[in-house]
């Protein structure tokens, strides 16, 4: 018996030596070196990562990663000064690789991004305004050559239509199936692109004709807000402060930005529209228009046209959502969810 429990001990003491630490005790041998981590770092910083080695491993190199791109590879624990310049805004998920005594482990951190500089306040004025719809409850607004195309939402109440925006009256209608709540609308290579908010499923119709081509799924787990387009991508918001860009044949989604001021993160981008370069987007519960770069998703200036929502009699009326760019005018059609009113606004800084 005595040899027998002798055996046991040494095959648990040999099983024991075999399997090391796990991978959670080297885990948390390192960390990345917080210390000095801002709660929220602007575009143009730079951060010092490298390593707490508590254990005082001796780490043979370390190589870095930002959103799974590889930044660099160091020798020891020796500093990497990561450039935030031209990186996507938002979160940066940090990883370590750590080479060290002849093994590997990997560890991870994360920093917030925002933009560099802050907004500046754009000016506009009044040029005209319409006759708007009372009960059109606005998510997309467009203008297609001449036509000003409007699509609404609300279960059992959703269509897009061609417009006359000088009284407000629809002369074209495509309703919807009741299951659907509509969204926005975009009008690219004669074709009209709409979604829907929470069926995950999107509409392409005939510009023309306003017939259905086709019905398609998104590719993503999103909830389907704002769309615009550049004359060759789709950009389309989902309700934080994500806007996505799409392939318009394909209808996958291929990028998207974060939309971050100098100082937070804008969630809720709603109706967008291309203008000049650059992405208009109406923010949920704001009566204000965010001037977004859509390479980098700060937001370069803001337009507040809380004084047009004054202007609106309905007592209905809900927040402003809706803008439209007028290439031959250079002006730019607003409205709101149930306004009585279109203003069309000349924008300067």
């Amino acid at each position: 018996m005595k040899n027998y429990n002798l055996l046991i001990t040494i095959l648990l003491a040999l099983h024991m030596v075999g399997c090391g630490d796990s991978q959670k005790e080297k885990e948390d041998y390192f960390s990345i070196d917080e210390t000095h981590f801002k709660p929220l770092f602007q575009a143009t910083d730079k951060v010092d990562l490298s390593l707490i080695n508590g254990k005082n491993k001796t780490i043979d190199s370390v190589v870095y990663f930002a959103n799974d791109n590889k930044l660099a590879t160091v020798k020891g624990n020796n500093k990497y000064a990561f450039d935030l310049s031209g990186k996507k805004l938002g979160y940066q998920n940090l990883k370590a690789l750590v080479y060290f005594e002849g093994d590997t482990v990997s560890i991870k951190s994360r920093i917030e991004v925002a933009a560099a500089v802050a907004p500046k306040l754009f000016k506009y004025t009044v040029v005209n305004t319409y006759d708007h719809d009372v009960e059109a409850f606005t998510e997309g607004f467009e203008f297609y050559r001449d036509t000003l195309m409007e699509s609404t939402g609300q279960n059992g109440k959703s269509y897009f239509a061609k417009i006359d925006y000088k009284t407000g009256k629809a002369y074209k209608k495509v309703s919807i199936d009741q299951q659907y709540f509509g969204e926005g609308i975009t009008v690219i290579n004669d074709k009209v692109y709409q979604l829907t908010w929470q069926n995950e499923e999107g509409f392409v119709y005939d510009a023309n004709t306003l017939k259905k081509i086709k019905t398609f799924r998104f590719d993503k787990k999103i909830e389907g807000w704002g769309m615009t387009n550049d004359g060759k991508n789709i950009y389309q918001s989902d309700g934080t402060e994500k806007i996505w860009t799409m392939d318009p044949e394909t209808q996958k989604l291929t990028d998207y930005i974060n939309v971050y001021t100098n100082d937070s993160k804008i969630k809720s981008i709603n109706e967008l529209e291309w203008i000049n370069g650059k992405i208009y987007g109406n923010i949920w519960q704001k009566d204000a228009i965010a001037v977004i770069n859509p390479q980098t998703g700060a937001v370069e200036a803001v337009i507040d046209l809380s004084a047009l929502r004054a202007k609106v009699t309905n007592k209905e009326a809900e927040v402003l959502n809706g803008i439209a760019f007028n290439k031959k005018t250079n002006t730019i059609f607003v409205t709101g969810k149930n306004w009585n009113k279109t203003f069309e606004i000349k924008v300067s800084e």
